[in-house]
């Protein structure tokens, strides 16, 4: 299968005025353009997302004929007060991330997710890294990464935007990619990572953290984030259709 995301962003004011559908149905003559080019014996999907609550976007892409196939729920804990005490497994370790760490550890990550809904190769291959530790969002001083010896275990990659919290009018860390791989899992390694990762936030003067986790994800995740403090904020809906 091969997607081809787009989306159709609009300022408040230009909203209701059929320039979104306007701007689907050029994004997806583009689309059908490329998809002509990609000679592959394959599905091939028009992709989107919204936000699930009622807007003029997901009416436009659902009467477009796109299909919902999977939600992802924005938590956010309202506060860095009162971070539940999670220590380590025994035998594990956070230690400082260094640059020669950073490919180890995207290639654990790309382990860990490897079977999970979403998952898409490209965002995790060395291009991937490549790209991530180009933008505004690679913090590894914030990451904290559990380590057995030379193996990392697991991990959760936080990160603030300065920009968006500008932008926005708020003070959010993320504690954005929490992964488990399969040696190390119930064993409490995220509970433990995440409470950290909360700690350090809060170091660096943030008020609140958000995290994406998948409604479908089959980890208890959703469980485990609930009870380290963090409250369902809204959903994100990824809708498709075939490209014709």
């Amino acid at each position: 299968m091969r997607s081809y995301i787009h989306s159709a962003s609009l300022v408040s004011e230009a909203r209701r005025r059929g320039i979104r559908q306007a701007m689907l149905r050029i994004n997806e003559a583009r689309i059908r353009a490329i998809a002509s080019g990609h000679k592959m014996n394959c599905r091939k999907y028009f992709e989107t997302e919204a936000n699930s609550r009622p807007n003029d976007w997901n009416r436009t892409v659902l009467k477009s004929c796109y299909v919902p196939y999977r939600h992802i729920f924005e938590m956010v804990r309202p506060n860095l007060d009162n971070i539940p005490a999670a220590e380590l497994p025994a035998g594990l370790e956070v230690r400082p991330v260094r640059p020669s760490d950073h490919r180890v550890i995207w290639r654990a990550a790309r382990e860990a997710f490897k079977d999970e809904p979403g998952f898409r190769s490209q965002t995790w291959s060395d291009e991937g890294l490549r790209w991530f530790s180009g933008s505004r969002w690679w913090t590894p001083e914030l990451w904290r990464i559990a380590w057995d010896q030379d193996q990392v275990a697991g991990g959760v990659i936080n990160m603030i935007d300065e920009e968006e919290n500008k932008t926005f009018n708020r003070s959010w860390g993320y504690t954005a990619i929490i992964f488990t791989r399969k040696p190390w899992r119930r064993k409490g390694l995220a509970g433990a990572l995440v409470a950290q990762s909360l700690e350090s936030l809060n170091e660096q003067g943030v008020e609140q953290a958000t995290l994406a986790v998948d409604t479908g994800n089959p980890s208890g995740a959703l469980r485990l984030y609930k009870r380290m403090g963090y409250e369902i904020h809204s959903r994100y809906s990824f809708y498709r259709k075939p490209v014709p």
